[in-house]
């Protein structure tokens, strides 16, 4: 593994400097897009090289400490401390070397529908809603909403939000790959606000995330577009317009429809609608290569795929669970409140196990 890791140093350690002499340049940032793309693989880098030269520095210390351990029994003690430390940093690198999902470093755009459940369905969908909200707050990331249709209870028929993180970091602690996680079907079981009786009833919501792609990512022609305009609206009477600044835009070759009401005026939910096109279109064109590649990313279908029964929210028995990795707990009001990361955590891990299986084949 050693030899693997020599092989790959000096390639990243140069790439590493070219990067740093990029964001150096005035030039560069005159370009937002491309400060931000240099940035991201420079924060996805690091930690990679200086793990790398932490490994070099023990290495040469524990190859010291075996040539003066026949003379010295305090070397030979070091030798065994240090080479627990190099598997400990050969362990690290393998994990950050581990082939990655690219879009890992991506910021969010992450849709809420509710489904089955009628009311109850929309009311759980505002859960899910503060959830998110709340792990992201946590998280140090920003989140705004995109688009959202109330109903009279104050649940969500549908909510669209962006969740972006307020600078690059390591790929594993960014938004894309923590939340890509919760796309599925969300189950809920408690007893609905509507229900007189006290029985317990079940409804669903499906959860959608895209990773948010640059205006220059995805090239869209004002030919394959039709844009509708419309007067917004909301429950009893809120948000309301008497223009219509609503905007409806259908891709018309694949038949994607978005819509955008939030904004005041037209032009903002334009380009609001836009973001999510944009953003939808890139997670179709992934599905689309995912299902025509081999069994080797199967892993990652599951990602993307709405249909699939990921979670179940048990009220009744303040129980959480995962079915994908047999993940359980009893805190589900802390989970609620936004305590998503060991959960987060055990998917995260699973993935990286999967990634180095499929390396190693």
């Amino acid at each position: 593994m050693s030899e693997a890791f020599d092989a790959a140093a000096p390639a990243l350690r140069a790439e590493l400097a070219e990067l740093e002499r990029q964001l150096s340049d005035p030039e560069v940032h005159a370009d937002p897009a491309r400060v931000r793309r240099i940035g991201r693989r420079y924060a996805e880098l690091t930690p990679t090289v200086k793990a790398l030269e932490r490994l070099d520095v023990v290495t040469a210390d524990l190859r010291a400490a075996r040539e003066l351990a026949p003379e010295d029994e305090s070397f030979a003690l070091e030798a065994e401390q240090l080479e627990r430390r190099r598997v400990e940093l050969t362990d690290e690198l393998t994990r950050l070397l581990a082939p990655r999902d690219p879009n890992d470093p991506s910021d969010v755009i992450l849709e809420i529908k509710s489904g089955e459940g009628g009311e109850e369905s929309a009311l759980f969908a505002g859960d899910l809603l503060r959830m998110y909200t709340r792990y992201a707050e946590a998280s140090g990331w920003k989140i705004e909403v995109l688009d959202a249709q109330q109903t009279d209870l104050g649940g969500y028929k549908s909510v669209t939000v962006a969740v972006k993180a307020t600078s690059p970091g390591v790929p594993e602690s960014m938004p894309y790959a923590r939340l890509k996680f919760e796309a599925g079907v969300h189950r809920v079981q408690r007893v609905p606000v509507t229900e007189s009786q006290g029985r317990v009833h079940t409804s669903a919501a499906g959860v959608l995330v895209m990773p948010e792609v640059e205006e220059t990512e995805v090239e869209l022609s004002e030919d394959d577009l039709r844009i509708d305009v419309f007067r917004s609206s909301g429950p009893g009477g809120q948000g309301v317009n008497t223009t219509d600044s609503a905007v409806r835009i259908t891709h018309l070759p694949t038949g994607l429809v978005v819509s955008c009401q939030n904004e005041r005026s037209q032009l903002q939910n334009r380009e609001q609608a836009m973001r999510m096109l944009r953003s939808r279109l890139a997670a179709l064109a992934e599905e689309q290569a995912v299902a025509a590649a081999s069994a080797a990313r199967r892993s990652q279908v599951r990602t993307v795929d709405r249909a699939e029964r990921v979670r179940t929210y048990n009220y009744p028995e303040n129980r959480f669970a995962d079915h994908r990795i047999g993940f359980k707990s009893h805190d589900l009001d802390h989970v609620l409140g936004g305590a998503l990361q060991p959960v987060v955590d055990a998917l995260q891990a699973v993935e990286v196990a999967e990634r180095l299986e499929q390396a190693g084949r």
